[in-house]
């Protein structure tokens, strides 16, 4: 087990330093910091003090490492369209994003799961078919035009719901929240709909693909030859086998909510990490956009981390397979 967490410690650590030096590049061929900071009519010698004062006038190892350095502090500099820290930017933005991609994965889980165990435990009837369709279309449909027709439907049609921004909040500490709020809940419901979709359609079709498969396996013929009652062959046995695949692509897809708000974030203009990366793109905001860069992939690296732990705890072949590897 340490040298299972040894290894994906060392493979994290690779994998941020690739994206640090991907993030660095950034700083050195898209646009200068100077003249974004400065403009055109500085002086020669303001732009030889800002360029010291931000030390790239150093060689490229140094300020590689500089960087880094901070960056481990969760220091990127300031953000050239605002003015300000980029961290106390992301710190901002950050409870926004979290907080639709919990809902979304929330939505995805409670409703995924449980449409996928019935299409594979009914899967000749109409509805088992029918939620076939839906995730068909689920899977097909672009993001933003989902995000699109909801609103089309919610917001202008039926005015039941919001359509854009995040609401009333409520501020606890540091971390802003709109869950202990009527409005601040209102506010969320389409957005993370539209970004839950995708999500459940893809667990509902792993599930029931992965409890078809279970089903067939002759445990489960052996519990039924013993006289098991089928609730208990379908959810004691095939439904806690099927789980297991399930625990590595939810966790992943947590880490792909986050990363890929900026749709959602962007059509619901919900002030989250996400519309402020589209912010920084369009005005090549390089800290910022560095400073998610990295952030995201952070939150990859540790989401993946603990999937492999928690498969490693959950599945006992693998510790078996890993201690007999060991010997």
């Amino acid at each position: 087990m340490l040298v299972f967490i040894f290894r994906r410690l060392v493979q994290a650590i690779v994998v941020m330093l690739t994206v640090a030096f991907i993030a660095f590049m950034l700083f050195q061929y898209v646009g200068d910091p100077v003249t974004n900071l400065l403009g055109q009519d500085a002086t020669p010698e303001q732009r030889q003090q800002l360029r010291a004062d931000l030390g790239l006038d150093k060689p490229f190892p140094v300020q590689f490492a500089a960087f880094v350095g901070n960056a481990v502090q969760g220091e990127f500099g300031l953000s050239l369209r605002q003015g300000r820290k980029v961290s106390s930017l992301i710190a901002e933005r950050f409870p926004a994003t979290l907080e639709l991609a919990l809902a979304a994965a929330v939505i995805a889980l409670l409703i995924g799961v449980p449409m996928g165990v019935y299409a594979a435990l009914r899967r000749g009837n109409f509805m088992a078919q029918a939620m076939m369709t839906f995730s068909l279309l689920g899977v097909s449909l672009p993001t933003f035009l989902i995000g699109i027709l909801l609103i089309l439907v919610f917001a202008v049609t039926l005015k039941v719901l919001p359509s854009f921004g995040r609401g009333e909040v409520v501020s606890l500490g540091g971390w802003t929240t709109g869950f202990l709020t009527v409005d601040g809940l209102k506010h969320l419901v389409l957005p993370a709909i539209t970004l839950s979709i995708y999500q459940l359609t893809l667990i509902m079709r792993l599930v029931r693909s992965e409890m078809l498969e279970v089903l067939r396996a002759d445990y489960i013929k052996f519990a039924r030859a013993r006289g098991l009652h089928t609730r208990a062959v379908y959810f004691g046995h095939a439904l806690k086998n099927t789980l297991v695949p399930v625990i590595t692509i939810t966790g992943l897809q947590l880490g792909g909510l986050i990363a890929f708000a900026i749709i959602t974030e962007t059509v619901f203009q919900w002030p989250g990490m996400g519309l402020l990366f589209i912010q920084a793109v369009q005005f090549a905001d390089i800290p910022v956009m560095a400073a998610y860069l990295c952030l995201v992939a952070l939150i990859f690296v540790l989401i993946n981390l603990l999937v492999d732990l928690l498969y490693f705890a959950v599945d006992p072949r693998l510790r078996i397979d890993g201690s007999t590897a060991g010997h």
